[in-house]
């Protein structure tokens, strides 16, 4: 049974005037977002305004006597992921205390009193004490509760001392925590550039308001069968109106008579059969990249001595339908019309279309790698492909230089998320009055301008590279063996199943599970557990511990010499490493698996992939 239903800011879920603590049931998974959910967790707050609506949660409510103890059944890694990034604000600020005014100060002491509940006691010689404790609290598995517990206390936001945990520095809580801390320095580099007036104390807290005075709906319910029940409820049924859906409504009420009513819904129609009718992500996307493309084409018309775009600086998801609305009713025909004939050349960048051109496989590989914020830049340069002198050569070298560009972007993290929709805006006011070769070479100098040096994309490389970005490293993986394939020993390492599957997948050569099998610790650590753990922690998503096998669940945590020598159950063909790939030349001839063996494979495959994806 549901208890309360409450559209509430983050300020009042970890209001500092309750008690309330969140408790992460033992069952339920431990922490996993990584750099993908935490861009879109940020950029999606901070680039939209103020009390932006982000999900909800649903908790259960035993009725605790002391304080409200709630179970969170749905949105503990957005609660987690909150916490983490106050920790970092807090940490800032508290090192800038002494600049603070009263005010000030307060604020930072109610940061602190979000993340913790205060209790204040006598000790028997009536002296009165203090205490600040998690009011989050995580699961136990894999360390979570302990790696959190640790980066509160070494923050001074709990009173409780917490010994640093074993490999601490490997794990999500520690990695959203430092990621976080990275993405706040950058955002303040950027602020004191533009600005010689910048107040760092002052954008903290306004970051920090941001956050606080975003909205999610609460749900408490009685017990975990309700709990459950509703999750699939709110996850199973009801889909509601889109931004698209909106916009179309606007475009059929604006029609004169059904006639032009069917007309536009015929070509809106179109438009999203184009860009694929069951992908709305896709369809959204092209929206905002359409306009923001040619903001400045579509802007022409309309501008005046103050204002240089009438519909609108940029379409994000909370302004495409106001720019769209304006755009109807300013020509409702144009926009149709163009859109339409856009949506024909974006076809060809997601891979919808027939034909096939010089470009279609570098296209192909670019989607792969999450190049889909380029497609602002390559959908301007398909659209006035005869203006700017550019030829299909040209086009296919710009993609290559974009997948360089996302590949080592993936991996470093450089530039941010946030900054590329004005890197390709900024790209395309540049090449306006350029042509061919001087177009590309532009292209090529800004992405590389911008990349991160070889020397972090080389430490990358060599890190827990699976774990960081388990996509950008099967690109990688595939691109290693596409280099050393031939017409007899080819396959395609990207053809899926019947359920929309990748049929090779990455192997960890040393298991990656917790419960490493004994043949395993006695091989890779002499038959010490604690360092074969050790170990585990260090170089299991290394590349060096990484190949490609098209029956991975087969080989799980077989012994080494199992997953080397696998064979079919008819016996015909090899299904372990002996499966013909380049990726395990260097495996199939060992007799054992080593840290050795694995750094040795690392520093073959970084220096490969310096070379593949250098500038």
């Amino acid at each position: 049974m549901i208890k309360s239903v409450d559209q509430m800011t983050v300020s009042d879920i970890f209001s500092i005037n309750s008690d309330k603590v969140y408790r992460i049931p033992k069952y339920q998974r431990e922490y996993t977002w990584g750099k993908r959910e935490w861009d879109a967790f940020f950029n999606d707050v901070m680039d939209n305004e103020s009390g932006y609506f982000f999900g909800s949660y649903i908790c259960v409510n035993n009725g605790s006597i002391k304080g409200t103890v709630l179970e969170v059944i749905d949105g503990q890694q957005r609660l987690t992921t909150l916490t983490i990034l106050f920790s970092v604000l807090y940490n800032k600020l508290i090192a800038q205390k002494d600049n603070m005014d009263e005010e000030e100060q307060n604020d930072l002491a109610n940061l602190r009193r979000m993340l913790t509940n205060k209790k204040t006691s006598k000790s028997a010689h009536g002296e009165r004490r203090t205490e600040f404790t998690q009011r989050l609290k995580l699961q136990k598995q894999n360390s979570n509760d302990e790696d959190y517990l640790y980066m509160l206390s070494t923050n001074g936001i709990i009173t409780e001392n917490s010994h640093k945990p074993s490999n601490y520095g490997n794990r999500r809580i520690a990695k959203a925590y430092r990621y976080f801390v990275k993405l706040i320095d950058e955002k303040i580099d950027e602020e004191k550039n533009s600005n010689s007036e910048f107040d760092e104390i002052l954008f903290l807290f306004s970051v920090s308001d941001k956050f606080r005075n975003s909205i999610l709906v609460g749900i408490e319910v009685d017990s975990n069968k309700d709990a459950y029940m509703l999750f699939e409820s709110l996850n199973h049924r009801g889909i509601p109106l889109s931004a698209l859906d909106l916009i179309k409504n606007t475009l059929i009420a604006h029609a004169g008579d059904e006639t032009e009513a069917e007309n536009s819904y015929g070509i809106w129609k179109q438009i999203l059969i184009n860009i694929g009718q069951d992908d709305y992500s896709a369809q959204e996307r092209f929206f905002r990249q359409y306009y923001n493309a040619f903001r400045d084409e579509i802007n022409e018309p309309y501008i005046t001595a103050d204002r240089k775009y009438f519909f609108g600086y940029l379409a994000t998801k909370t302004t495409l339908i106001d720019i769209y609305e304006k755009m109807i009713k300013a020509n409702c025909s144009l926009m149709l019309n163009d859109l339409l004939s856009k949506s024909e050349h974006y076809s060809v960048l997601i891979n919808r279309n027939e034909n096939t051109y010089l470009y279609t496989d570098s296209m192909k590989n670019l989607e792969r790698i999450s190049g889909a914020p380029s497609y602002i830049l390559l959908l301007y340069l398909l659209a006035f492909k005869e203006t700017l002198n550019l030829s299909d050569e040209n086009i296919d070298e710009v993609v290559k230089w974009l997948i360089t560009f996302f590949v080592r972007r993936s991996i470093t993290d450089v530039p941010n998320t946030r900054k590329l929709t004005q890197l390709f805006i900024d790209i395309i006011s540049q090449i306006r009055d350029l042509s061919g070769n001087a177009i590309v070479l532009l292209i090529h100098d800004k992405l590389k301008e911008v990349s991160a040096a070889d020397t972090v994309f080389e430490e990358k490389l060599r890190g827990s590279l699976y774990d960081e970005n388990p996509e950008a490293t099967r690109f990688v993986l595939c691109s290693i063996e596409k280099l050393h394939q031939t017409r007899e020993i080819y396959s395609d390492l990207w053809e899926k199943d019947k359920n929309n599957k990748f049929k090779w997948t990455i192997e960890h050569i040393f298991p990656e599970g917790e419960n490493i099998p004994d043949s395993w610790v006695e091989m890779i650590a002499d038959g010490d557990r604690n360092l074969a753990n050790q170990y585990r922690e260090a170089y299991v998503h290394t590349i060096g511990n990484l190949t490609i096998t098209g029956y991975n669940q087969n080989l799980s945590n077989f012994s080494f010499e199992k997953k080397r020598d696998r064979k079919s159950k008819d016996n015909s063909a090899y299904i372990g490493y002996k499966n013909g790939l380049y990726l395990n030349e260097t495996v199939v001839n060992e007799s054992e698996w080593t840290i050795d063996s694995i750094k040795s494979r690392t520093d073959l495959y970084v220096n490969m992939l310096l070379d593949i994806y250098s500038w």
